[in-house]
């Protein structure tokens, strides 16, 4: 984008109408491109008010298409999602709505198959035992998923293995 052109009102509109038609957005993220373009506070303040009115924002709608997009795509957990969310100044009630939407079931299940998976790998490359089980447990906190959940569903795959893998 070209920051030194200054849009008027008019223009800037419809070019945030199409950025927020693209794709939902946070109202961060809309309040600095529209800053972007030349316009003062009084101006911003004036096209955040009519893009939510026209239901192009919507803060709780952006919040909870985020978390689940994070969490389906990129198998993020809670604990991330919610950073992320507070890094675009997303409010607190928008992230517990959004983090609310997420399916605990399919949250454990995500757990499962990520420590299947990353267990696969570490084996291969010859880990066991408790070092084996503090890798995937320190893979899954940096994902974003706590830890005591994290350790409890690892403690339910080894089970189901049929071999306790804390040795």
């Amino acid at each position: 984008m070209n920051r030194s052109k200054r849009f008027t009102p008019e223009q800037a509109l419809e070019k945030i109408k199409h950025y927020c038609a693209y794709q939902e957005r946070s109202h961060y993220e809309v309040r600095e491109r529209l800053f972007g373009f030349g316009l003062n506070a009084k101006e911003v303040d004036s096209l955040m008010a009519d893009l939510i009115s026209q239901n192009y924002l919507n803060e709780e709608r952006f919040a909870i298409q985020f978390a689940g997009g994070k969490f389906r795509q990129k198998k993020w957990g809670r604990k991330r999602i919610v950073y992320e969310l507070k890094t675009r100044k997303v409010s607190d009630f928008n992230i517990k709505v959004a983090i609310a939407a997420i399916d605990p079931e399919d949250y454990r299940e995500t757990i499962r198959e990520l420590i299947r998976k990353k267990k696969e790998l570490l084996v291969r490359e010859t880990y066991e035992g408790y070092e084996l089980r503090a890798r995937i447990l320190t893979f899954l906190t940096q994902k974003g998923f706590e830890a005591e959940l994290a350790q409890d569903v690892y403690k339910q795959v080894s089970e189901s293995d049929g071999r306790d893998l804390n040795i």
